[in-house]
């Protein structure tokens, strides 16, 4: 028996909406992070982008665990000397691009090069509720489901 190895041509992608309020940071990203690369499909293969789209929306509602809201550092530099500059994840939720947060833990999940950069290309972050992608018919993918641990009350 030889090893499959799926072509491009026959990767057939689905969409799928996940609403991220109250789910877990973390958890949420290893959820779309797998979607995005196919790794859930019987077909997958490690050369090729086999995933699917995933929008994800209220993304300025998701949790951090513990104190990571106010611990947890973004850094960033801006070219310049001495030019290193930080935000807490608090600042960015609360700023004017909150759906940072949830692309930057996915991304950061994904494979480093070409076929990673590829696969994020896939990702659509929303801070609220609205998309533009309701042609596309997205299958609501309900991560809160998966696990108790996944969503977690206001505290």
């Amino acid at each position: 028996m030889k090893t499959y190895s799926a072509k491009p041509s026959e990767v057939e992608r689905k969409w799928y909406l996940v609403d991220a309020e109250g789910i877990v940071l973390g958890r949420l990203a290893a959820v779309v992070a797998e979607r995005l690369r196919g790794k859930h499909k019987p077909m997958f293969t490690p050369h090729i982008d086999c995933g699917d789209n995933v929008v994800v929306v209220n993304a300025d509602k998701v949790r951090l665990t513990g104190r990571k809201r106010e611990n947890k550092l973004y850094h960033w530099h801006t070219g310049y000397p001495g030019g290193v500059k930080q935000r807490t994840a608090a600042q960015i939720l609360e700023g004017k691009t909150p759906e940072q947060v949830v692309l930057k833990a996915v991304e950061r999940m994904l494979p480093k090069g070409p076929l990673g950069r590829q696969t994020l290309t896939k990702l659509r972050v929303y801070a609220g509720a609205e998309h533009p992608h309701e042609a596309q018919q997205p299958e609501v993918l309900d991560v809160a489901a998966m696990n108790p641990k996944n969503k977690r009350s206001a505290a």
